[in-house]
C-alpha cells in the first residue's frame, strides 16, 4: 500500500472509531433521559466525562492526521474534498460532545422534579430524534449515502418544532400563582436543555452537508433543498 493510501485509510479508521465513541455518548444520554427523572448518578456523570475526554483526544488526533496527510502526500482533488469534509464533520462532532455535557448539567439544575417527570417524555423524544440524525448523517459520509444526508437536513425542522411544543406544554402545566419565580427559573433551565439538544440536531445537519460536499463537490450550506 502506498504511503498516501495508508494515511488516508488511517484517517478513515480513526474517524469510524470516533463515530462509535460519539454514538456511545449519545446512547448514554438516551439512557439518562429515558428514566424520566433528573436524578443523575455520579457513575453516569463519570461515564459521560470519561467519554468526553476520549472524544476530545480523537478530535485532536484526526485533525493532526488530516493536516499531515495534506502537507506530506498532496492528495488529489477528490481526496482533498473528502478530507476537508471529514475535518468539518469532526469539528461538529466535538461540539456535539460539549452539548451532551451541557444537557446533563442543566437537567441536574432543574429543581422541580415533578415538572421534569411530566415533561421528560418530550425531552427523551428529542434526544432520540437528534441521536438518529447524528447517526444517519455520519453513515451518509461513511457510506456515500446522499439520501441519508438529505433526510437528516430535512428532519432538523422537525426537531425545531418539538422544541416549541415542549415549552408550550411546560407553561400549560405550571401554576404561575404558586412560587412563580421558581417555576420560571426551572422553565429557563428546561429551555436551555432542549436548546442544547436541538443544537445537536443542527450539528447533525452540518455533518450531512459535509457528506454531500464529499460525495458531489457541492456546498449546499445556506441553500434550500429541492424535494428530488
Amino acid at each position: 500500500m502506498l504511503q498516501k493510501d495508508k494515511a488516508l485509510q488511517d484517517i478513515e479508521d480513526s474517524f469510524k472509531e470516533y463515530c462509535d465513541l460519539m454514538m456511545k455518548q449519545l446512547s448514554e444520554l438516551e439512557n439518562i433521559t429515558q428514566k424520566g427523572d433528573n436524578n443523575i448518578s455520579d457513575g453516569e456523570i463519570k461515564n459521560i466525562k470519561t467519554t468526553e475526554k476520549k472524544l476530545n483526544k480523537f478530535e485532536v488526533k484526526i485533525s493532526e492526521q488530516i493536516i499531515s496527510t495534506i502537507v506530506l502526500h498532496q492528495p488529489v482533488a477528490s481526496e482533498l474534498r473528502r478530507l476537508m469534509a471529514c475535518y468539518r464533520i469532526v469539528i461538529n462532532m466535538e461540539r456535539i460532545g460539549d452539548l451532551i455535557e451541557n444537557v446533563i448539567y442543566y437537567i441536574r439544575k432543574i429543581e422541580d422534579s415533578k415538572l421534569y417527570e411530566e415533561l421528560s417524555d418530550v425531552i427523551y423524544n428529542m434526544v432520540t430524534s437528534s441521536t438518529s440524525m447524528v447517526e444517519k448523517s455520519l453513515l451518509s459520509f461513511i457510506n456515500d449515502d446522499r439520501d441519508s444526508a438529505i433526510w437528516t437536513i430535512k428532519n432538523d425542522e422537525i426537531l425545531d418544532e418539538m422544541n416549541k411544543k415542549l415549552m408550550k406544554k411546560g407553561i400549560k402545566k405550571t401554576k404561575l400563582q404558586n412560587e412563580a419565580r421558581d417555576i420560571l427559573l426551572n422553565l429557563i433551565n428546561f429551555k436551555t436543555v432542549i436548546s442544547k439538544i436541538e443544537r445537536i440536531g443542527d450539528h447533525a445537519g452540518h455533518i450531512a452537508e459535509a457528506s454531500i460536499f464529499a460525495q458531489e463537490g457541492k456546498d449546499i450550506r445556506h441553500q434550500k433543498l429541492n424535494e428530488d
